[in-house]
């Protein structure tokens, strides 16, 4: 199935949220430290209720050791500065997406180890900065699930 990894998460019920869509998709969820909450955290499991159990999370002490987790999968962001829309891109099972924390982002250094084709965006309303981050990996999450035949 898919990756989805979040960079130095900071609000604990986007957390829940993705972990609760991870369960319900069959993705595995990477986090990566610092994280600006304790994962055990009540505002975690209240977002992600009872499905912290039907996920697959692992927590990675930095972005390197996650890359090293997943050096074969192919690795998208998404971002706002991204080259391509994300329904632009042909997803396979394996492949990871990789999101930045709700109040920076992707680093220009994070984003140099992803190929240019490979950063996404998802489209908005001129002047507006961003989306919800579980909103946006619920977007792509259920696109690349969709290209695949929801299998």
């Amino acid at each position: 199935m898919f990756h989805i990894v979040v960079l130095q998460p900071e609000i604990p019920p986007n957390t829940g949220n993705i972990i609760r869509l991870c369960a319900n998709t069959g993705a595995t969820l990477h986090l990566v430290h610092p994280m600006g909450f304790d994962l055990s955290g009540r505002e975690v499991r209240r977002a992600g209720l009872d499905y912290e159990w039907m996920a697959r999370v692992h927590v990675h002490k930095d972005f390197a050791a996650c890359r090293a987790t997943l050096e074969a999968a192919r690795l998208f962001s998404i971002e706002t500065s991204g080259s391509r829309l994300y329904t632009e891109a042909r997803f396979r099972p394996g492949d990871a997406m990789l999101f930045g924390s709700e109040s920076r982002g992707l680093s220009a250094e994070v984003l140099s180890t992803v190929p240019r084709e490979n950063q996404l965006t998802i489209p908005m309303r001129a002047g507006n900065r961003s989306l919800n981050l579980s909103n946006s990996v619920a977007l792509t999450l259920y696109e690349a699930w969709r290209q695949n035949g929801f299998t």
